[in-house]
């Protein structure tokens, strides 16, 4: 029996339990307990019978109780759209006698704690707050499986509390901006797992999207910007968009009914380029020059000046801020403040010296002071990422510990508040796995078993120290994801994993976590969510055998070494996989126009998208970027290649465009045809981009270099880059032959010589032999 977490540490009891955790085991529950439910319930008791759910069933909430209604309503409107049952909502004392779902309070339960008895006649939510009935609700939903109009649920008594109160998910809404709409949607499928707060980043150096009433020009101006471009491309059009006061409290007022609490974040001193560009005297720079709001990505050196009337500015912005979200939280960055500006301002210096403040970073201290404090007078708490864990910070002030964990143990060790929102761990502009259909965002992989992996308990800390950490949050920076489609694939399932982090107080079991999460994929299908399958993807691998294509077709191994039972199901007959399709094994020798489809399934189920190709004699000589081996990974990115959201992207390291094909055949007269894309290289990179290599071509637009066995070695042949250097996206320069000296196998090195920076030259695929 799992029995309760008392501040970040688990107390469990009970003989196996005890053992389980003592030995470092899991205990998995029986799939007809849990049904799916993510985050996994904290205790299950089963008992004997089940309740029918139809549509004859009615939900019962005490009258008056606003907050069980609501858990009673939104639970009929989950169940609607996702098994078709339409059950009637009704408001009464007596408990009726048979076929019933009721919502009741009753005391003793903690905050967002609730129960469920389920038995034959009857099931009944209890908790004693409204959070705790929305959560019963929500779990309740997820007891029945999805698609049926009726079906049974298991006798069980079910208690569940969370281990942490802050679970979180934060929303880069400046550097792309989502429609209201998406910013709802994602509210609502927060709210299935259980999450509980939206860290919605507003503004940045690329927009400003919140109206402030008393400062029109910082939506007029700063939520606006020309996307950056290649050099001698047509001039694009203005992109942004901003949130309206309607529209905020709109969405405020749609959290609140799912209890997830907003956490705006205003920016500040650093990323503030936007807003200098709508209001120059706010800047540090001496004269106040006008700056455009910034397409380009990376730490900007905007930043805030120290005078009184951009306090005076920051409070008035507060103010409306204070009045759109009632959150007791208001973040207010402080991340990535490049000192520059303030170093070398006279006006600044002045100030400084006015304050008896030497230091640039001690600068930082006494902006953060001023703001926090004004937030405390008016009984806010200000969040900062971890560089305001400075001497001098207020003791109710949060840090957001992104560098890693180790801002959350020290601020917790000061006495602070803390929130765990690590990088890499909980960042999710990484891709989540090595397949080739992974959007745009940054090359390391942080997969759903590594999110799932992520322990937010830190042994180091005393148990006082401990509860001073609040939970865990992860991140969805924007910078390359630029749909809606796309930040729901990068969200989802590792969201799914945060939840089960942050709530659960389980033993984690990787494998119980992959066999739940099919029914909660199902779910997403019913609300058009665009998820990502990439835990049960297939990764295929082409090579040319004797006039065939042999193709191999594997799952990622943190599938295969979890759930034995999960496999890939075939077939070269143009129809969808099934169950009693043949299980792919050994590598397959086909001939070409074969048109094969494959799926991954646990059991009978199928569990992963249909995977298709129709095989051409390319595929054993052509390689993608994704299939080539970067020379190196120093900002790794997968980038569109210009505006061609619908292609796969390219993989790059923007320091060094430079790709290896391992092993190619050289046979006698082989030829090289390579397709390639300019992109704009739009990021700040401060004095980092002085190591990146230009300077080198041969040619105005520069070349393509082949070299073989050594990147150093002498270039063999160059494709120039000219039939490329005008036109946008994906271009295929003319083949080269080889030199006939190579026959064999070698390794290939493909780097471009560039004469400037911009633009950085991405090579989409090479295509070595005929």
């Amino acid at each position: 029996m799992w029995i309760v977490r008392k501040g970040l540490s688990l107390v469990r009891g009970g003989g196996a339990a005890v053992l389980a955790a003592a030995l470092g085991l899991t205990i998995a529950l029986p799939p007809e307990a849990h049904g799916g439910v993510i985050p996994a319930p904290a205790e299950i008791k089963l008992a004997a019978g089940e309740f029918g759910v139809d549509s004859t069933v009615v939900l019962r909430v005490p009258p008056g109780d606003a907050g069980a209604a609501n858990a009673a309503h939104y639970l009929a409107d989950l169940w609607s759209r996702t098994n078709g049952l339409n059950l009637p909502v009704r408001a009464d004392h007596a408990r009726a006698a048979l076929r019933t779902i009721e919502f009741r309070r009753r005391p003793g339960f903690q905050r967002e704690a609730y129960e469920i008895d389920v038995t034959p006649p009857r099931i009944t939510v209890s908790a004693s707050s409204s959070a705790g009935l929305f959560y019963g609700a929500v779990t309740l939903w997820q007891l029945l499986p999805p698609g049926a109009a009726a079906g049974e649920i298991r006798a069980q008594t079910l208690t569940d509390r969370p281990g942490y109160a802050w679970r979180g998910l934060m929303l880069d809404s400046a550097r792309h901006f989502q429609s209201p709409a998406f910013v709802k949607s994602m509210i609502d499928w927060m709210a299935w797992h259980k999450l509980n707060v939206l860290h919605w980043h507003l503004t940045d150096d690329q927009g400003w999207r919140l109206e402030i009433r008393r400062y029109p020009r910082l939506t007029a101006v700063g939520a606006w910007r020309i996307p950056a471009s290649v050099p001698g491309a047509p001039a694009p059009k203005p992109y942004g968009g901003y949130y309206t006061q309607a529209e905020v409290r709109s969405i405020v007022a749609f959290a609140t009914a799912r209890h997830v609490q907003i956490v705006p974040e205003i920016d500040m001193p650093g990323h503030a380029q936007a807003a200098v560009d709508a209001y120059p005297e706010l800047g540090a720079i001496d004269g106040h020059p006008s700056v455009p709001v910034s397409s380009d990505w990376g730490v900007n050196p905007y930043l805030f000046n120290l005078e009184p009337s951009t306090f005076a500015f920051l409070r008035n912005v507060l103010d409306e801020v204070l009045q759109l979200f009632p959150s007791h939280f208001v973040h207010i960055g402080g991340d990535e403040a490049v000192k520059n500006q303030w170093k070398s301002s006279a006006s600044v210096q002045a100030r400084a010296l006015q304050l008896g403040i030497k230091d640039a970073d001690a600068l930082q201290t006494y902006f953060t002071q001023q703001i926090s404090a004004y937030l405390s007078a008016k009984g806010r708490r200000a969040v900062g990422w971890d560089e305001i864990l400075q001497p001098g910070l207020a003791r109710d002030a949060v840090v957001m510990s992104w560098h890693g964990t180790a801002g959350a143990r020290a601020a917790a060790i000061r006495g602070n508040d803390a929130i765990l929102a690590p990088d890499p761990g909980l960042y999710f502009d990484h891709r989540q796995s090595p397949l080739a259909g992974e959007p745009p965002g940054r090359l390391i992989v942080l997969s759903l078993k590594d999110v799932y992996d992520f322990e937010p308990h830190d042994a180091a800390l005393t148990q006082a120290q401990q509860g001073h950490v609040l939970g865990l949050q992860a991140e969805l920076w924007s910078e390359h994801i630029r749909t809606e489609e796309r930040l729901e694939w990068m969200a989802l399932p590792r969201a799914a994993a945060v939840a089960e982090v942050g709530w659960s107080l389980r033993p984690k079991n990787w494998a119980d976590f992959l066999q739940r999460l099919p029914s909660m994929m199902a779910r997403y299908r019913a609300f058009n969510l665009h998820y990502a399958d990439s835990a049960f993807g297939i990764a295929p691998e082409f090579s040319a055998e004797q006039g065939k294509i042999r193709v191999t077709l594997e799952n990622l191994p943190e599938l295969r070494d979890a759930v034995p039972d999960a496999g890939i199901r075939y077939t070269l007959d143009g129809s969808n996989p099934s169950p009693a399709s043949a299980r792919f094994g050994d590598p397959l020798a086909l001939a070409a126009g074969t048109e094969l489809r494959a799926a991954t399934f646990i059991g009978s189920q199928q569990v992963s998208r249909t995977w298709s190709s129709r095989l051409t004699p390319l595929l054993g000589v052509r390689r993608s970027s994704h299939q080539l081996e970067l020379c190196s990974n120093a900002v790794g990115l997968l980038l569109d290649p210009a505006d061609e959201t619908q292609r796969e992207p390219v993989a790059v390291d923007i320091m060094n465009p430079c790709w290896i094909y391992r092993g190619a055949d050289l046979r006698e007269g082989a030829r090289i045809t390579a397709a390639v894309a300019p992109l704009p290289f739009n990021y700040q990179l401060g004095a980092d981009a002085a190591r990146i290599r230009v300077g080198d071509a041969r040619t105005p637009e520069g070349e393509l270099e082949v070299h073989i066995d050594g990147c150093d070695t002498p270039a063999v042949t160059l494709l120039p880059l000219a039939p490329a250097a005008t036109r946008a996206g994906v271009t295929v320069l003319p083949a080269q032959v080889l030199p006939a000296n190579l026959a064999g196998r070698h390794d290939v090195c493909l780097r471009f010589a560039r004469p400037r920076l911009n633009p950085l030259w991405a090579l989409d695929w090479v295509q070595i032999g005929e």
